[in-house]
């Protein structure tokens, strides 16, 4: 009969120095003893973040992750209770007060930025304005709408141009409304409300593929900037302002706005529960040091829609194609094992 102990002795004393590390580097322990839980914020950027995050915590931290989905106060509400670990896109320009009331209490730390420098601008075509037959060639600024509403004319009021706005109620929309009357364009422009964000999506699709005349609000990071991004040109408007933008953000009656500015740059920002901060410090780390930027993710979700995959899919994408910017957060020993998931 086989001496089984002599046998697994020989084996060892056989493998190569450092094998049996390697191997335990392989099957990593994770820091908790449950899965790792992210806000599922109802944005298709932060289900691309999660996604990226997730192969990384799962591949190279060997921890299990799960997503409760819904909106960001509720979401919100649930890191303060430690319901979530992590919030991977969290936007203090958009609910700084809940952030800071947070953060004063003791129950999510802010890690840092995600993505910075978002857009949120009014667009047209690149094909309307440059070269020398463009049909709205000198169209620089939104006070320069006026000359050119019949180039994008509303098939339902021809004698206006038609302005894509956001949809009905959403802050966006509000604002865009505001500026519309500030800028004095209601009377040459119709102010017009998709009904959804993907119908919004769509009409842009459409118009810039046939190359038609279009005029619209859209914002980043999304598929639309990472399909079209470098085809479209954000039309002038006064620098921002805090002051103005704070008064015009404040007004409720949008046609006593007589004044408007640009929008502010934006930051995405990583948040963590603090009980989840103590326990996991690796995992904390790595996130610390997670930045991407607002066109690569675009870029993630533009592949998405084009080969009609998943987030998971885009961020597998991501990782083969970005390694100069995924590997800067981890370990040298995560990256390996990162990489090793990725080749499978």
């Amino acid at each position: 009969m086989l001496n089984y102990k002599f046998a697994i002795a020989t084996l060892a004393f056989a493998l190569p120095f450092g094998a049996i590390e390697a191997s335990a580097a392989d099957a990593p322990a994770c820091e908790i003893d449950r899965p790792v839980v992210f806000a599922g914020v109802d944005l298709d950027s932060t289900a691309f973040s999660n996604s990226v995050a997730s192969f990384i915590i799962k591949n190279g931290y060997g921890c299990e992750t799960d997503s409760i989905p819904g909106s960001t106060i509720p979401l919100l509400n649930g890191l303060a209770r430690g319901d979530i670990d992590v919030f991977m896109e969290a936007w203090p320009v958009n609910v700084g007060e809940a952030l800071a009331k947070g953060e004063a209490k003791g129950d999510y730390v802010n890690l840092g930025i995600n993505f910075d420098n978002v857009t949120q601008a009014w667009y047209v075509p690149k094909y309307l304005v440059e070269g020398e037959n463009a049909p709205a060639k000198g169209l620089k600024s939104v006070t320069d709408l006026p000359k050119y509403k019949d180039v994008f004319s509303d098939p339902e009021e021809p004698g206006k141009g038609r302005f894509y706005n956001c949809i009905a109620g959403w802050g966006c929309e509000i604002v865009n409304t505001k500026k519309l009357n500030a800028y004095g364009l209601l009377d040459d422009y119709v102010n017009f409300r998709p009904g959804t964000g993907a119908a919004l999506a769509a009409t842009i699709d459409s118009n810039m593929r046939r190359k038609r005349p279009i005029v619209f609000y859209y914002w980043g990071p999304t598929w639309v900037m990472g399909k079209y991004g470098d085809e479209m040109v954000q039309l002038e408007e006064p620098a921002y302002n805090k002051a103005v933008w704070d008064a015009l953000d404040a007004e409720d009656d949008a046609s006593l706005v007589k004044e408007a500015v640009a929008y502010p740059l934006a930051a995405a920002h990583v948040y963590v529960n603090s009980e989840f901060q103590a326990l996991a410090p690796q995992l904390v780390e790595f996130l610390t040091n997670y930045k991407t930027t607002a066109p690569v993710v675009s870029k993630g979700l533009a592949y998405m829609l084009d080969t009609d995959g998943t987030t998971d899919d885009a961020a597998i994408e991501f990782l083969k194609t970005n390694p100069d910017m995924w590997t800067k957060w981890v370990s040298a020993d995560v990256q390996e094992r990162v990489k090793a998931a990725l080749a499978q």
